[in-house]
């Protein structure tokens, strides 16, 4: 890609925030709000104070590793909206071997790690099964995502509100936290845990030297760009599918993980907390660029923990962020296909 063309694609970039931000902002003349005083708290709601920068660093983290997973999937040519449930899957299991360990004589640290493994186990596991049915029963992956979304979330409530109830109740809060022991260790003063930066950086890396530097990333492009002409050329496209699929629910899995042992030390009923969908839109913004996810991922984080001044300070639902988020998604694919038109038009 030349300069010209880098240039050309900013511009379209560019362009398609700006109309994001407008259609944001006529969102909020209509409501009768008023739009730079909600972008303004917006900003102070995210960066205004360490404690906040700590709380959108703590929401970063399962999007940055929701959003790197779905980058092997999208490179594959599938769209794994199974994702929600692969969190939730991994959030169980952690949650399960926490439960059966926590009186042991196993040290606390090797517990936490094992809970860790056995959330990307889970969310492996409940990516294959969306992978099996899409590679050997003939299942779009998206109605087999969907599906096992809806078996996951009924699965944890029926853990919560049954077999790992509170003792006497079964409460909307979850099940009993953990001691803190069995938690990630964090700043003090802070919810974050550098832990868990550490791994959400470190599957982000693993993922760009992936899909930018192995055998496997340019095998698994060639299936993603054209299965037919893949397979005929000898590389075993149903594996490769099933690797991507296994690959994305353990890096899913793994963000579940971390919500059990460094966020809210409990099973929760949404514990998925959205990260999932979001980090599709993550995906779909970078163009599928993994240099790219660290900082939209942390720009939605921001959105995301930001709106919730929206409703105390300004009275406004928080949902606003998700219009921004949404639009952004929106006009950034819509101002892709203009692009694509334009330079097609050039070369004529």
């Amino acid at each position: 890609m030349n300069i010209r063309s880098r240039w050309l694609n900013f511009g379209f970039q560019l362009a398609a925030v700006f109309m994001a931000l407008v259609f944001t902002t006529l969102v909020l003349v209509i409501a009768q709000g008023q739009p730079l005083e909600a972008y303004k708290n917006i900003v102070i709601g995210s960066f205004g104070s360490p404690g906040k920068i700590a709380d959108v660093l703590v929401a970063w983290v399962p999007l940055l590793l929701a959003a790197s997973g779905l980058l092997i999937t999208f490179a594959a040519g599938l769209w794994n909206i199974g994702i929600e449930g692969q969190i939730t899957l991994g959030a169980i299991f952690t949650t399960w071997m926490l439960r059966g360990l926590q009186d042991s004589t196993v040290p606390p640290a090797m517990i936490i790690g094992m809970g860790i493994l056995a959330g990307a186990i889970g969310g492996a596991v409940w990516a294959s099964l969306a992978g099996v049915l899409k590679t050997f029963g003939g299942v779009n992956e998206i109605f087999g995502g969907l599906g096992l979304n809806f078996v996951a979330t009924a699965l944890t409530l029926w853990l919560i509100f049954g077999p790992w109830k509170r003792p006497g109740i079964g409460s909307m809060s979850g099940t009993e936290p953990f001691p803190q022991a069995l938690w990630l260790p964090q700043i003090e003063g802070f919810r974050l845990s550098v832990w868990s930066l550490v791994i959400g950086v470190a599957v982000l890396i693993l993922v760009f030297l992936l899909l930018q530097g192995t055998y496997f990333g340019l095998q698994l492009k060639a299936v993603g760009k054209n299965g037919r002409a893949a397979f005929l050329l000898g590389i075993p496209t149903s594996r490769y599918q099933m690797m991507a699929f296994f690959l994305c629910g353990a890096f899913g899995g793994l963000a579940g993980a971390i919500q059990v042992v460094a966020v809210y030390h409990r099973l929760i009923p949404s514990i998925s907390s959205g990260y999932g969908f979001l980090g599709l839109l993550v995906a779909m913004l970078v163009n599928y660029v993994p240099l790219w996810i660290a900082p939209v991922a942390l720009f939605f984080a921001a959105l995301n923990i930001g709106s919730i001044q929206l409703p105390i300070v300004l009275k406004l639902d928080s949902a606003l962020s998700g219009v921004l988020q949404g639009a952004l998604v929106l006009f950034v694919l819509m101002m892709d296909g203009v692009r694509r038109q334009f330079l097609e038009k050039v070369k004529r």
